[in-house]
């Protein structure tokens, strides 16, 4: 009995053991704390770097018309973007926007856009451009895609800390019809209208809004 005892006793000091290094093993474990990028800031009076900026745009598909619409998340200032009011931090402002930013609220379309149009252009991870405001009410925007940078005219107002701008481009202004045709290829079913027609207009809507 006594030896019976003894073995059973080992048994579960080996056990309480076992079961004490893998508690402590456990705690050894250190989580590492994932490193925040850093955000950075204007300390000019109006920053488009500071500001919520909303990049939206329309395309649209089938011969009815019928618009889609999506955004740029993102966009990076390379030079300019500030000033003592809203008009002087938006002129002369030199930006690019990732192409990756791209949402239109369907993960599939957000694909498609990217690979089967954006992705069939020369050099356009990024689109890039400047804005310049000619009067209180009209401006021009250069904006560089497909390896081209061609001038686009728009409408602005700026009430309060407020500037919004809209703008029509012809994505085959800057030859992108090879691309424009591969996205309908990749989007023919879902391009295609009552009339039995599928298409892909060239035509997109701006319209951009930066809250200082």
């Amino acid at each position: 009995m006594k030896k019976r005892s003894i073995i059973t006793l080992l048994f579960i000091a080996a056990a309480f053991n076992f079961t004490a290094c893998k508690s402590e093993a456990k705690k050894e474990v250190v989580k590492e704390t994932p490193v925040k990028e850093e955000v950075k800031k204007s300390t000019a009076p109006f920053a488009v770097l500071n500001a919520q900026n909303d990049i939206n745009f329309t395309a649209y598909k089938t011969t009815e018309k019928i618009g889609v619409g999506g955004a740029f998340k993102k966009i990076d200032v390379l030079s300019g973007g500030e000033g003592n009011s809203v008009k002087e931090a938006i002129n002369n402002t030199e930006f690019s926007i990732p192409v990756s930013s791209l949402a239109t609220k369907d993960s599939s379309r957000d694909y498609k856009i990217r690979k089967f149009f954006f992705g069939v252009m020369d050099s356009t991870k990024l689109l890039s451009g400047k804005l310049m405001l000619n009067d209180d009410t009209n401006g021009t925007a250069k904006i560089t895609m497909n390896g081209q940078t061609k001038d686009v005219p728009f409408t602005y107002t700026i009430v309060d800390k407020t500037f919004n701008m809209k703008a029509t481009i012809d994505v085959n202004n800057w030859n992108a019809g090879a691309a424009l045709a591969s996205l309908n290829k990749v989007c023919e079913a879902l391009h295609t209208g009552g009339d039995g027609i599928s298409k892909t207009w060239s035509e997109v809507a701006l319209n951009i809004t930066s809250t200082f």
